[in-house]
């Protein structure tokens, strides 16, 4: 079995992240899952590409996805927000309303973390990951405690090119190949 280690010889290259918190209530100044994000992926070395809060509306949700995937600073959202089972929880719906692929093995490892801090508390969370227009998507719950374990446990490694024995950014220029095929 190979083990997840993060190989020295490789060049670190930063990604431009954007956070979206999803919010009927928050405003920037109260927005601590977004602030753990941003300083996070400012922290590892990423840009800071765009941060934005909004309100717990589907079709406005999934416009501020399609904006910034049209965007090419932005190579990752990541939103806050929206994922639990509530009748205002709309971000996940969003989100599939924009993914090309889903990429399961990002919820099911999101709530491998999860349970180790929550248990059964978990299966309340609809955290979701996918890509579209070569954009990388990913929901969390809206509770810092769930940010940093979804950053912590998953993305900051998945968004180091130096991370083995594979990782998202490597893979970043083939996720429109098929664009190219005639």
């Amino acid at each position: 079995m190979t083990a997840s280690r993060i190989d020295e010889t490789r060049d670190f290259i930063p990604v431009g992240i954007a956070i979206l918190t999803v919010s009927d209530t928050r405003s920037l100044d109260e927005d601590r899952s977004g602030d753990v994000l941003a300083g996070r992926a400012e922290a590892a070395g990423h840009r800071l590409a765009a941060r934005k809060i909004i309100r717990d509306e589907r079709a406005e949700i999934a416009a501020q996805l399609r904006a910034w995937i049209a965007d090419p600073a932005v190579d990752v959202v990541i939103s806050t927000g929206g994922t639990g089972l509530t009748g205002r929880d709309v971000t996940v719906e969003a989100h599939f309303d924009v993914y090309e692929k889903e990429i399961e093995g990002f919820a099911a490892l999101f709530h491998m973390i999860s349970f180790a801090k929550i248990g059964t508390s978990t299966m309340q969370s609809r955290a979701c990951g996918g890509l579209a227009g070569g954009t990388y998507l990913f929901a969390l719950p809206g509770s810092p405690g769930a940010c940093k374990d979804g950053w912590d446990g998953i993305l900051a490694l998945q968004l180091d090119y130096r991370h083995r024995p594979c990782n998202l950014v490597e893979i970043m220029p083939r996720l429109e190949e098929h664009k190219r095929r005639k």
